[in-house]
């Protein structure tokens, strides 16, 4: 074999994936169409957002780059959601897009064992008879062996991108699609469909009249997404961010013109993102409402690129400048760079198991947007533990599979393998049935020591979080011993009706804040400003959090059931047809994971439950 582990593809999945490996000490090959388009923020110039930050601080006490890589590049940040419950909030930062893929190809090209190779995989090398993959074969002729595969090629396999009546093979405008290798999946029997996506026209920054827009200006305090990094730590510039709003001429031009969209005209056969809606689609579907939200976001300090995002477009140029002139602000734009709409070939991620090798060739991984995910945290979780299982696969060991209960990564990930997708999928927090256990400051005493185990932490990681968790204890328990006195009352009133009981009851109460106590209590001001953050929430949440373990407790009961392998669902009497054709289709590897399939009921779970407690 030439290599251990070649990953396809250089965007957020293929850069977790071809890392894991190579720090795990096996020689990995990446192949990319173009080593300078490595790390792109194709869309929008974001990491985070609900859901998504928890997955980037997740990817980082895994071991992973996402996090290291946004907290060198920010020029905005904010917490969502801070007048919500903690359940809800999460990091996001606006990045300087050039310079966060230029450190990610250079992080690469650091990289021992991994190797890199431009050109476009075109075909994989089988052993057949074993249902193996053996390697790969590229566009130029050129075979590379290797003993396991990961695939990640985003939205470029087989792609074409639309224009209004324009339309042109290309995975991202000005770069060519990734032929050949959708034909190839087909070939050996994948069950491949088309999705689509989009993205808005960027505009010339000095164009823009900004004293018409409202400004949305950054926290003034940057909580790192890296654990590595702590509170006060990155120091970079912020950037306002701006907000403007479409208007009812603007729905006006557009619905005049929607005939002239090629997703209304019926050349765009893939399904898009329902979250993420083009503006045909908000007018066309909404059309009660009077005007759509639009966020003017920096694409770098090196720039004057702006995005437009909420206002994706595949309508043609004329009619795109048209309507976004007609928006306050924008009177004068000047457009850069089109919106566009891109069609791509995914392959269905119930043809997976939850380590994400495929269940028809052994040694083949999928991630990111190959499997319908969308966005690029979703793909850099799915890359990382792509590659922990590859390498687990390389060991002959047994895979990591993360539960629902213990990280997003284990939602996202189960979601697709059981459920599959139909359109571009996206990870939400209402996605996540125990959310409360999962908030974004929890990934690192969640899931470090597995990362560790791996060998993706080192053991300064490791110390770091032992403190953490040794520093989080004291303060809950001088929290616990410490009561309200007289003084504190005088001090602060609102502990008045607290006095004779402990600041750790004081802290539940939602007037009363750990700024509160702190003031009443110097020995608090000894501790890490995160460390006070996360007891705060634990504390005004304990009742809750209670009440979640012990329905994460009937959970892991559930899937805890494992399920043979081998399991004869034909021979088992009493199961409707639509369950036994869904449990053959997608191999559930526990009584959990079959309860979620789409379509099974109750009776079929009980029926199942009988026949693996008869041994049957």
């Amino acid at each position: 074999m030439d290599f251990d582990a070649i990953v396809i593809g250089g965007g957020h999945a293929g850069i977790e994936a071809a890392l894991v490996l190579s720090r795990l000490d096996f020689s990995t090959l990446m192949i990319t169409q173009n080593l300078d388009c490595i790390g792109k923020l194709s869309c929008n110039p974001a990491i985070g957002g609900l859901a998504k930050g928890n997955l980037v601080r997740e990817i980082d006490a895994l071991g992973g780059e996402m996090a290291k890589l946004i907290d060198r590049t920010m020029i905005q940040f904010r917490i969502l959601n801070r007048s919500k419950g903690p359940a809800v909030q999460a990091p996001r930062a606006q990045a300087d897009k050039a310079l966060y893929a230029l450190l990610a190809k250079h992080v690469l090209e650091q990289a021992d064992n991994l190797e890199m190779f431009q050109d476009t995989v075109v075909d994989f090398i089988r052993d057949s008879s074993a249902g193996e993959i053996r390697g790969v074969i590229t566009e130029r002729g050129r075979r590379f062996t290797a003993r396991t595969v990961i695939l990640t090629t985003g939205t470029f396999l087989e792609a074409k991108i639309f224009i209004g009546e324009y339309s042109t093979s290309s995975g991202r405008l000005g770069e060519p699609a990734a032929i050949g290798l959708g034909k190839a999946l087909r070939k050996i029997g994948f069950d491949v469909g088309r999705l689509k996506t989009g993205t808005p026209a960027r505009a010339l920054r000095s164009s823009l009249r900004l004293e018409r827009m409202e400004e949305q200006a950054g926290d003034t305090e940057i909580l790192p997404f890296s654990f590595s990094n702590s509170m006060g730590s990155i120091d970079r510039p912020s950037v306002p961010c701006y907000i403007t709003y479409t208007t009812k001429e603007t729905h006006r031009i557009i619905r005049d013109n929607i005939h002239r969209s090629p997703l209304y005209g019926g050349k765009i056969k893939g399904i898009g993102p329902r979250y993420c809606p083009s503006i045909e689609d908000k007018v066309m579907r909404f059309p009660d409402k009077d005007r759509h939200q639009i966020f003017v976001e920096p694409e770098g300090l090196s720039t004057e690129e702006v995005y437009l995002n909420g206002i994706s477009s595949s309508l043609p140029e004329d009619v795109q400048e048209k309507f976004l002139r007609s928006v306050p602000g924008l009177e004068k734009l000047v457009i850069l760079r089109p919106g566009y709409a891109v069609e791509y070939d995914f392959l269905n991620p119930t043809q997976l198991y939850p380590s994400l090798e495929t269940k028809r060739i052994k040694g083949l991984f999928i991630a990111g947007q190959t499997n319908g995910t969308s966005g690029y945290e979703e793909a850099a979780a799915q890359g990382l533990m792509a590659a922990i299982n590859a390498a687990c696969f390389l060991q002959g060991k047994p895979p990591l599979v993360l539960s629902r209960a213990e990280a997003y990564i284990g939602v996202l990930i189960d979601d697709l393998v059981t459920l599959g997708t139909k359109e571009p999928y996206r990870l939400f927090t209402s996605r996540a049935e125990y959310r409360l256990s999962l908030r974004h400051d929890t990934a690192d005493i969640r899931l470090l020591e597995k990362g560790y185990s791996i060998g993706l932490q080192k053991d300064k990681a490791r110390q770091a979080l032992l403190a953490k968790r040794e520093g989080i204890d004291e303060i809950k328990e001088l929290l616990r011993k410490r009561n309200v006195q007289e003084i504190d009352g005088d001090i602060l009133p609102l502990l008045q009706k607290h006095l004779g009981r402990s600041f750790a009851h004081a802290l539940k109460d939602p007037q009363v804040h750990m700024r509160d106590l702190i003031f009443c209590e110097g020995k608090l001001n000894k501790k890490k400003r995160e460390w006070l953050d996360q007891v705060e929430l634990d504390l005004k949440y304990e009742g809750y959090i209670r009440r979640q373990e012990k329905q994460v407790d009937r959970f892991k009961k559930m899937e805890d059931m494992k399920i043979p392998p081998d399991f004869d669902y034909d021979r088992t009497v009493g199961l409707s047809t639509e369950a036994r054709e869904k449990f053959k289709k997608v191999n559930p590897l526990s009584v959990g994971q079959a309860a979620r399939i789409s379509g099974v009921r109750s009776s079929d779970i009980a029926v199942l439950l009988v026949y693996l407690k008869r041994g049957i």
